[in-house]
């Protein structure tokens, strides 16, 4: 369900039911857990975590965990589970996997490891409409639960100078076009859908929303110039935005401008997390942050090992991080 800046660096560095070529499978450890995971979901009865070499595990209680069969060993980024037959992975190679079993095995949906590029984040708004985002602009979109993807180009995000220029491009010569328009958007971060309103980050200070479901696009005036890595709604209705050196904002729900939140810390924030009263604010350097509204309280794993992603199961915080999964706290 979501990724983050810091997995996206460990590499080096349009409709997409093509022939697929046939990647190697992941590897079976002994301690699966343990390696780098970059995104976590769960439901009332399952945890899903995703990760390095096409690692995916599961668990039932969040204590003992189970690594899946999956077709694939590309690093995973970002998962979403819409029920016990529904959930779905995508990461590194465009790759876009799906569970109809829980979580136990996956079937691969997408792997298109020529476009050289990673998929990011994947939602669905439900067991057949879904969305998955990625570098340069990625945005693929389908309507049967996977079975085929469209690629879109969002031309909303192109600046004013180049779209006349891509306009004239693509009437004189198309295959030009289509390499132009590669690597013209900037990375597409993370995706949230919420009441059918799509919220999108990216790389240079991108923050946009869209009601008509992803089809057009208006960006919020730029109110800082790095990167946003995570957004969230929190308890109250508000939009809440992070990325890049520890910079996080917010919005109230009939607003249009977003106010800063004041950290101290540097520290990049990879991942938003709703909770009850609160919003957890998940950093590299094994840095939590907790907002009530008013004020950061922030503490920090004596590991200091990056938070990529967390979700909230059975009362505690399970976290991904860059050398497993950590359970911390409990949520009253």
């Amino acid at each position: 369900m979501k990724f983050n800046q810091y997995a996206f660096c460990l590499m080096a560095a349009f409709s997409s039911f093509e022939v697929l070529s046939a990647p190697p499978v992941s590897l079976q450890v002994a301690k699966p857990h343990t390696t780098l995971f970059a995104d976590i979901d769960s439901t009332d009865n399952r945890v899903i975590a995703v990760g390095k070499f096409g690692t995916i595990v599961t668990s039932a209680d969040g204590h003992t965990w189970q690594q899946a069969e999956v077709p694939v060993q590309s690093l995973l980024t970002a998962v979403t589970i819409k029920s016990d037959k529904s959930a779905w992975a995508c990461g590194h190679d465009a790759t876009i996997v799906h569970s109809s079993d829980n979580g136990k095995t996956w079937q691969l949906q997408q792997y298109l490891p020529e476009k050289g590029k990673p998929c990011l984040d994947i939602e669905f708004i439900d067991d057949n409409t879904g969305f998955a985002i990625g570098a340069y602009g990625m945005f693929y979109k389908t309507s049967n639960g996977g079975q085929t993807w469209q690629s879109q180009f969002i031309s909303d995000f192109v600046h004013p100078d180049d779209k006349e220029y891509l306009k004239e491009l693509k009437q004189d010569d198309p295959e030009a076009y289509q390499d132009e328009i590669k690597f013209i958007l900037p990375h597409f971060n993370r995706l949230l859908i919420k009441d059918n309103v799509f919220y999108l980050v990216g790389e240079m200070g991108l923050v946009a929303k869209s009601e008509d479901n992803g089809m057009s696009w208006q960006k919020f005036e730029e109110f800082y110039s790095g990167s946003f890595f995570s957004v969230n709604e929190t308890a109250d209705g508000q939009i809440m935005v992070a990325g890049l050196r520890g910079n996080a904002f917010i919005k109230p729900p009939n607003s249009i401008d977003f106010a800063e939140i004041e950290i101290p810390q540097t520290a990049s924030i990879n991942s938003i997390l709703p909770s009850n009263d609160s919003s957890l604010l998940f950093a590299n350097s094994g840095l939590i942050h907790s907002f009530d509204g008013n004020q950061v309280i922030s503490e920090q794993l004596p590991s200091g090992h990056a938070i990529l992603s967390a979700t909230i199961f059975n009362n505690k915080v399970i976290m991904a991080t860059e050398k497993g999964l950590i359970t911390w706290g409990d949520i009253k």
